[in-house]
């Protein structure tokens, strides 16, 4: 059967060895024969450097190689997370790496796909922090550092956008439904996939009577969760552990 698997919010970290158990074993039965699987960014919680000896990272990197070598291609977007994630690791996993919008075609439907943050553009403080954080001079600069410093910048980062999201309401987490449907019309697409927010829907709505969709896919926090697209339909599916959840 013909399928393209999306996922996203995967935050691959040591603390949380069940969610590496359950993606390992996604890409070795669920993602074996598809069409494609795409990630739409923060697949790691943190990275600071695809210089990285984390054997997590290196375990990771091996099931996706593994499954690119039986045919399946893999697109990967930077997430606000792991947005330095660079070509040495794409190159070791077999993914290749996407600009941070896309549109493609899914089954004879055009589709733009994104992490999805740069949507949430009620976050001042965030988008001000992802505008700087993608100016090429500044990752030129961060990979300047050596590797310890490089990963207390990252620890210091992650751990101020912990507390940012315990603070901020709902609403300026969200999405701004203005900027969806601008991005929509200028790529000239009725169909929306991105992550980020970790509150998996479908959202349907008119633009100048125009039907438009827009899907949220799900984080990996509780269970598995995956965006299934065949030439017939699409579902979102979620997938329990098959490890004990463990956090630190």
């Amino acid at each position: 059967m013909n399928k393209t698997l999306f996922i996203a919010d995967l935050h691959l970290h040591l603390d949380r060895t069940d969610i590496t158990d359950l993606f390992c074993h996604f890409l070795r039965n669920d993602a074996v024969g598809c069409d494609a699987l795409y990630i739409l960014g923060d697949l790691f919680e943190v990275w600071f450097g695809d210089d990285n000896p984390c054997p997590m990272i290196k375990h990771v990197s091996e099931r996706l190689k593994e499954l690119n070598d039986t045919g399946v291609p893999i697109y990967f977007i930077h997430g606000n997370r792991d947005f330095t994630l660079g070509k040495r690791f794409c190159k070791q996993s077999g993914v290749t790496l996407l600009p941070e919008k896309k549109v493609i075609d899914l089954y004879g439907t055009p589709a733009l796909i994104m992490h999805g943050d740069s949507l949430c553009t009620r976050d001042v403080a965030y988008q001000k922090f992802r505008k700087r954080s993608r100016n090429p001079v500044m990752k030129f600069i961060f990979f300047l550092f050596p590797f310890s410093w490089r990963k207390k910048i990252a620890g210091d980062i992650r751990q101020k956008s912990k507390e940012s999201g315990q603070t901020n309401s709902f609403e300026i987490m969200d999405v701004t439904q203005s900027e969806v449907e601008k991005d929509m019309q200028e790529h000239n697409v009725d169909l929306l996939i991105h992550g980020h927010t970790h509150r998996p829907d479908r959202h349907l709505f008119k633009v100048n009577e125009q039907s438009m969709e827009r899907i949220v896919l799900g984080d990996w926090y509780d269970q598995g969760s995956t965006l299934v697209v065949t030439p017939e339909k699409m579902s979102l599916e979620n997938q329990q552990f098959i490890s004990p959840k463990v956090t630190t």
